[in-house]
């Protein structure tokens, strides 16, 4: 989906969200209605739900990969589970380029299924937490500390996808940033057996961009998200530009960013997710910060993953 938030989805006060509160509430309703009449299918091999329920940029792709990780060192034979959309084109790429398999349909039990017949022990569905039709042996819902539950409303009053009393049917939040006890004191009070862990995006090629001023750009859930990454690790940020979610760059877009950096005399710089999208284009001017998902307390993570195979 590709989207540009409005800001008041993240200001609590701002009033303008309850002129969209009776669309918010009625899409409510017919999710509450489809819930109801929705058959839930169970499968041969365990399945783990990556999901959200913020709209968008809140890292589910690398933590489903991560996620991935962890049941292959537990000898467990895994692939990643996507819907397929044509704008999530970046997202398959990054996964084929972690060498992790993965199968992807316009339905997700098409894909699981498929995942069956080439014998695999284990699928970690990337986003899918709303899909009433999978039984989930496994739900981590991912946040990133910067928006949380932005102001806590659902779509279009809202970033929401659902309310925040939907967490009762997860097991695991992974939040990424820093610790948030206030949040967490939320968390437990909606379920108190909900497992809280935290992670960080660790650049790998940082030294790269040592010393340059830099042009940064991004097409994601939240550019402002990689643009505060860029400045935590000390690099010198003098201009950024965010574009839509999933953007899809035309070759012209591009070389008007090339001639702007040249102008200015500024390094461009993007995340991985983007210059998937943009690789066939082969401009070597345009440079990716490469990140690694870092998960604390991971061997208990671990752990708890274990007991849902």
């Amino acid at each position: 989906m590709k989207i540009t938030k409005p800001k008041f989805w993240n200001e609590k006060k701002n009033p303008i969200k309850f002129l969209f509160l009776p669309l918010s509430i009625f899409l409510q309703i017919l999710i509450f209605l489809k819930k109801k009449v929705t058959k839930k299918i169970f499968f041969s091999i365990p399945v783990i739900c990556v999901g959200n329920i913020y709209l968008g940029g809140t890292g589910k792709t690398p933590l489903a990969l991560e996620i991935a990780q962890i049941v292959t060192k537990i000898n467990k034979k895994v692939a990643i589970i996507k819907k397929s959309y044509d704008e999530h084109l970046d997202e398959f790429r990054l996964i084929e380029s972690r060498q992790v398999p993965l199968f992807k349909n316009k339905s997700r039990i098409l894909a699981i299924n498929e995942a069956i017949k080439n014998k695999f022990d284990c699928v970690v569905l990337d986003d899918g937490f709303q899909d009433l039709s999978i039984h989930k042996n496994l739900n981590i819902i991912c946040f990133n500390e910067k928006q949380l539950l932005g102001n806590d409303m659902t779509i279009p009053a809202g970033p929401l996808r659902e309310s925040a009393s939907s967490l009762t049917k997860c097991q695991i939040v992974i939040i990424n940033g820093d610790k948030n006890l206030t949040f967490e004191k939320r968390i437990k009070k909606i379920s108190n057996s909900i497992s809280i862990y935290y992670s960080n995006y660790v650049p790998v090629n940082v030294k790269n961009f040592k010393n340059k001023n830099l042009l940064a750009f991004a097409g994601i859930g939240n550019p402002e998200n990689f643009f505060n990454l860029l400045e935590k690790n000390n690099l010198n940020l003098t201009k950024k530009i965010s574009f839509s979610d999933h953007y899809n760059y035309s070759l012209e877009e591009l070389k008007k960013l090339i001639n702007l950096s040249l102008k200015e005399d500024l390094q461009l710089i993007t995340t991985e997710k983007d210059f998937f999208r943009i690789k066939h284009f082969q401009l070597p001017q345009i440079k990716y910060l490469k990140v690694n998902l870092e998960i604390f307390n991971k061997d208990k993570l671990q752990e708890e993953i274990i007991k849902y195979l």
